[in-house]
């Protein structure tokens, strides 16, 4: 049964904020959200999102930061000799960059879909462990076929978690209040940037201890820390809400009627087959969401990787480089945070993408142009991090918490991060050092992918108001079938009632 022949006719209209949501087959948004605040009086929802708060996201962000530090981190050790031991000439570096991507793209999907068989607590530290171990051994390799092999299975077992930490968010906290949580955790890159230009510059002070170059003690020091705090994660990490222990059985059913009330039931343990998957590609809104992240993961990835190259070649030492890698990391951070909290306060997503691509946008293009002005292109990495880290959390978390049921979310987050990261393959190939220091065509290409996540940008937030409208005009005519409320939950957010998040 498509969605089009499935038309709700609830009758009943509410506020716009409170309008973008699910219904049931006799309630609007507002009776649903009365409904489970009078069936648990006793309950302080203010206390009980403060104790999610301290519980889910804190820990999922000390994951993703060392996630993100082990991954990035050969671009501080390449500033430490590390392209000189290994002889890596030519374009050996970006062989070495790109080889992360390809389990990384391919696992996605398999590896969500793992979630159903493995509970996060337990997921999330083993694959965190075990990046860690393959980090250590990053820094022991002898040859280029040696790094090779470890970035390839360092994408294979980080597959795993950035798609199963937005899932899980996504299970904890409704729409209208969850950018703030997604930029917090997503905003741990931009943490582990700065914080892995600092570390790198003491770090590399260690040249020469037990006979180790300075870039073999980054991997070695920086993935030992993943595997001590991947076992403290086991016993810190939440589950779903239905199996913590630090929520009482009133609290936990407090927190499932509130997201039923916003999204619906997660139908959780529905059983995710081929067909499922299949069937959720052909909605055009999960191939819009994966266009939007990949067209910004492409100048993310640049700048990511290469950025202490470019400020290397704007004069500075590798120590002072590293120094100077952190002010435009720190300052993402700050906008992301300030973005996600204006967007959530003001309930609305699409502008909130517009605004820092822009600034992405501006700094890309000066990169471009200007080369000459050692200053002025510095200030440029700053717009370039501070749009393009504070944008990409805004697309992740609207198009991932628009999705309705377990399946089309599971699906849908996977696709549009594991498809995205495509970007980071044509990322590390833009920047080639035969153009070093312009980065000419770099800079090209990175300015031509924003673009394409704008238009992909539009066309979701276009599409997904003549959606809303149309679900809205059969509602009022009353022309449609009534559904079961199992009927309804088995589409998600294709369900008529259901009311996208613009």
């Amino acid at each position: 049964m498509s969605a089009e022949e499935l038309k709700g006719s609830d009758g009943a209209s509410s506020r716009d904020a409170e309008k973008h949501g699910y219904r049931s087959d006799a309630a609007s948004d507002a009776d649903l959200h009365v409904d489970y605040k009078t069936r648990f009086p006793n309950i302080n929802e203010a206390k009980v999102l403060r104790k999610i708060d301290i519980r889910v996201v804190p820990v999922l962000c000390v994951l993703y930061l060392l996630a993100f530090l082990d991954r990035v981190n050969i671009s501080n050790a390449a500033l430490f000799g590390l392209k000189t031991d290994l002889k890596l000439t030519g374009d050996k570096y970006n062989n070495a960059l790109v080889v992360f991507f390809v389990p990384y793209v391919l696992a996605e999907i398999p590896s969500n879909a793992l979630l159903k068989h493995f509970k996060p607590h337990v997921w999330l530290p083993v694959c965190m462990f075990l990046f860690g171990i393959v980090s250590v051994c990053q820094g022991l390799v002898q040859n280029y076929s040696g790094l090779i092999a470890c970035r390839f299975f360092l994408g294979l077992v980080e597959s795993g978690v950035f798609p199963a930490c937005f899932y899980l968010i996504a299970m904890w906290y409704k729409r209208a209040e969850a950018q703030k949580r997604y930029s917090f955790f997503f905003s741990s890159t931009t943490l582990a940037g700065g914080f892995g230009g600092l570390l790198a510059s003491a770090i590399g002070k260690m040249d020469g201890l037990r006979g180790y170059h300075g870039w073999r003690w980054i991997f070695i020091i920086e993935g030992a820390v993943t595997c001590v705090v991947s076992v403290v994660l086991y016993f810190t990490i939440s589950d779903f809400p239905e199996e913590v222990t630090w929520l009482t059985p009133e609290e936990k059913e407090f927190v499932k009627a509130r997201l039923h009330a916003d999204v619906g039931q997660s139908r959780r343990h529905d059983p995710l087959t081929t067909r499922s998957v299949l069937n959720v590609f052909k909605d055009w809104k999960i191939i819009a969401g994966g266009f939007m992240y990949f067209g910004l993961i492409v100048p993310a990835y640049g700048y990511a990787y290469f950025a202490p190259s470019i400020i290397q070649g704007l004069g500075h030492s590798s120590i002072r480089t590293q120094l100077l890698s952190v002010p435009p990391w720190a300052c993402a951070f700050a906008l992301a945070m300030i973005t996600a909290t204006a967007s959530d306060h003001l309930r609305h997503r699409f502008a909130f993408v517009l605004l820092p691509t822009a600034v992405a946008l501006t700094g890309f293009i000066i990169l471009l142009v200007v080369h000459d002005n050692t200053k002025l292109q510095y200030a440029a990495l700053f717009l370039s991090a501070m749009g393009t880290y504070s944008a990409m959390p805004m697309i992740v978390c609207w198009f991932n918490t628009n999705l309705g049921g377990h399946q089309r979310r599971a699906v849908g987050t996977a696709w549009q991060v594991g498809f995205g990261n495509i970007g980071g393959i044509i990322a590390v190939y833009a920047f080639l050092s035969k153009d070093a220091p312009k980065y000419i065509t770099g800079y090209s290409i990175c300015i031509a992918f924003i673009c394409l996540s704008v238009v992909a940008d539009v066309v979701y937030f276009f599409g997904l108001t003549a959606e809303n409208r149309r679900r809205s005009r059969a509602e009022a005519q009353a022309s449609a079938v009534l559904l079961s409320a199992d009927e309804k939950t088995k589409l998600g957010d294709l369900n008529p009632d259901y009311r996208y998040f613009l």
